[in-house]
């Protein structure tokens, strides 16, 4: 009985935090037909959401990027689309004109092999219709004060409270659990280790990387990564600022 009414109120919860903010500006929207022209599949598409819960991860994360996406391509008979971790919906592919008036910012993988994009997106396709489950209302309290009054050091812990379901959806899980499936470095720890060669017989100090758990993950995680690059449409499509045009009106 007591199980059931806590879902009641966590899907209650959760249902009030996806619903969008009444002023939501954004600022530097690409062009969607440019967007769908520089993307590729293994891309991270990164967004500014307008939801009630964006702006709790974007305060408590100190970021503009609340939400992320992989963008797949062609998926059966649709083309340009994305997988992304919805937190009532769960793991669903969605086109990506849904995303045509947000800011959006493109991450991606560094010299990603041909053959390791296609087992990171069987990877996401093999997540699609996986449901969260809302049993656990204390992770979902959390974003229900937008920006709760707590120290910069601490706010990104606040992400790290619970261990339900929705945590995982929200803070990028299925993306990191991704490209950890292929061995792609995100935001690794790196350790200096004592390595011994078998060959040589000798020993020597190396950088090591350790993986943080795919729970931890934020958005701004794959715009911080030294292992991603950031792609600029506008510049990728051949920007050329003599060709500018300027009003003062």
């Amino acid at each position: 009985m007591f199980g059931w009414f806590t879902r009641r109120i966590s899907k209650a919860i959760a249902l009030y935090l996806e619903r969008p903010m009444k002023y939501y500006h954004p600022v530097a929207v690409t062009d969607i037909n440019v967007l769908k022209k520089v993307l590729q599949p293994g891309d991270v598409l990164l967004v500014e959401g307008e939801l009630r819960i964006s702006s709790a991860i974007k305060y408590l994360t100190q970021s503009t990027w609340s939400h992320s996406a992989l963008y797949v391509g062609d998926l059966g008979e649709h083309s340009n689309m994305l997988i992304e971790a919805d937190m009532t919906e769960g793991v669903r592919a969605i086109p990506v004109d849904r995303y045509a008036n947000f800011n959006t910012r493109i991450c991606r993988p560094i010299h990603l092999a041909d053959y390791d994009a296609k087992k990171l997106i069987d990877y996401m396709i093999s997540r699609l219709g996986h449901a969260y489950d809302l049993d656990n209302i204390v992770d979902l309290i959390r974003f229900l004060l937008p920006n709760p009054p707590v120290p910069s050091r601490w706010r990104r812990g606040l992400l790290e409270l619970g261990s339900g379901e929705p945590t995982r959806a929200i803070c990028s899980t299925v993306m990191a659990q991704a490209f950890h499936s292929i061995g792609y470095p995100i935001l690794p720890r790196v350790r200096n280790r004592l390595v011994s060669n078998l060959q040589t017989h000798t020993s020597d100090y190396v950088d090591v990387m350790q993986r943080r758990h795919h729970s931890l993950f934020v958005p701004r995680d794959f715009d911080l990564s030294p292992y991603f690059q950031v792609i600029k449409p506008t510049i990728e499509q051949g920007f050329d600022y003599k060709k500018t045009i300027w009003t003062d009106h």
